[in-house]
């Protein structure tokens, strides 16, 4: 009987570590858009960076969703914040120094996904995809040159 009621306690106390660990982690709802946006506006400036990117990779599946329901003029707005936002990533990490190699690879798998959303949407949207990835592949490379700013000069 002593030892069924060990075994008990400590079960209960297992599922009670579970429950507020739970808790804990799984209670913090996600950030609406609207509110990431607000949350750049009031972030320091070396905290910008990866919310930026957040926008952008959720505007991207925004995007991604207005093709398919065949509102191309939503999926341009959605497009155009994507390239704003990774813009204002770059500019971020550039002037704190930081964040510069995790913005950078955030951006490289961005243009991945739109890359693969550019041969799912009709031809006519096809350039304005394109569009973004080209202003994408900019940041990247303006990115890339802040970290490395000696390889590019002989």
């Amino acid at each position: 009987m002593f030892a069924v009621g060990r075994v008990r306690r400590w079960g209960l106390w297992v599922a009670a570590i579970v429950c507020l660990t739970a808790l804990a982690f799984g209670s913090r709802a996600e950030l609406s858009l609207d509110e990431l946006k607000a949350k750049v506006a009031n972030a320091s400036v070396g905290d910008r960076p990866p919310v930026c990117l957040e926008i952008s990779e959720r505007q991207i599946g925004a995007a991604g969703r207005f093709f398919e329901l065949g509102d191309p003029e939503q999926a341009k707005n959605a497009l155009n914040d994507v390239s704003a936002f990774a813009e204002l990533a770059r500019d971020y990490s550039i002037q704190t120094q930081k964040h510069q190699k995790n913005s950078e690879i955030k951006i490289r798998k961005l243009t991945r996904k739109l890359s693969d959303m550019k041969h799912l949407v009709a031809h006519d949207d096809q350039e304005l995809v394109q569009s973004t990835i080209d202003k994408l592949d900019k940041v990247r490379d303006d990115l890339l040159i802040s970290m490395f700013p000696k390889v590019g000069k002989k």
